[in-house]
């Protein structure tokens, strides 16, 4: 008797900074019961070890914090879907692309999160005082600009586009679901149970999360 080797995904929820990732993200990971791996929460504790950090350091803990998470992808079982919150764009498709072939990964599911110029400047200008020192800060404004009017997403499988709106956000948890009910996937119960009702909850939750920002 043979037994199929289960394809390895992942979920890339992809964005230039300040886009909603980090939002989107949450609430798919409360919706479906994934785990998360960020490019931030695996490079700050080394920002915070090396501190002060500058840019081009900035970026060197990016570079190996963005390997790190096709080693912890790679190592993880083929059954576990990671939920990959970052701005993939920061370095050259090719290393993506090196990144999840490191990690046999066969299928790339995207979520693109569209944001305009203006949005995008004035979300990042908000949170300059809450980021940790080491990010760039208000110098990196028209950076951002430019990267709002050219970024694409990374178009390695399935793309879904989505703004920060909750009918976006519901739109995103409908098609996620879909995405991975025709690979076969198997939901847990308590996910086949709650259906929209729990999206519905969870974006009201998100909402006020965003207003409180």
């Amino acid at each position: 008797m043979t037994h199929e080797t289960p394809l390895k995904r992942v979920v890339l929820i992809n964005g230039i900074p300040a886009s909603g990732k980090s939002t989107l993200t949450r609430l798919m990971s409360q919706q479906f019961g994934l785990p998360v791996l960020t490019l931030d929460s695996v490079k700050e504790p080394f920002m915070a070890s090396f501190a002060p950090v500058d840019r081009q350091r900035n970026r060197q803990l990016g570079c190996a914090a963005y390997q790190a998470i096709w080693q912890i992808v790679g190592q993880a079982p083929a059954e576990c879907i990671f939920l990959i919150d970052a701005w993939f764009g920061f370095q050259p498709k090719h290393v993506l692309e090196q990144g999840l072939q490191q990690a046999g990964v066969s299928e790339v599911l995207e979520l693109w999160l569209q944001i305009t110029p203006d949005e995008a400047v004035a979300r990042y200008q908000s949170r300059l005082a809450q980021r940790m020192p080491g990010h760039p800060g208000a110098e990196y404004l028209p950076e951002l600009r430019r990267l709002a009017e050219q970024a694409q997403p990374m178009a390695l499988g399935p793309v879904l586009r989505v703004g920060s709106q909750e009918a976006d956000q519901l739109r995103a948890v409908k098609w996620l679901r879909h995405q991975l009910a025709t690979t076969g996937y198997t939901f847990p119960l308590s996910e086949r149970v709650k259906e929209d009702d729990h999206v519905t909850t969870a974006l009201s939750a998100t909402g006020r999360e965003r207003r409180a920002l």
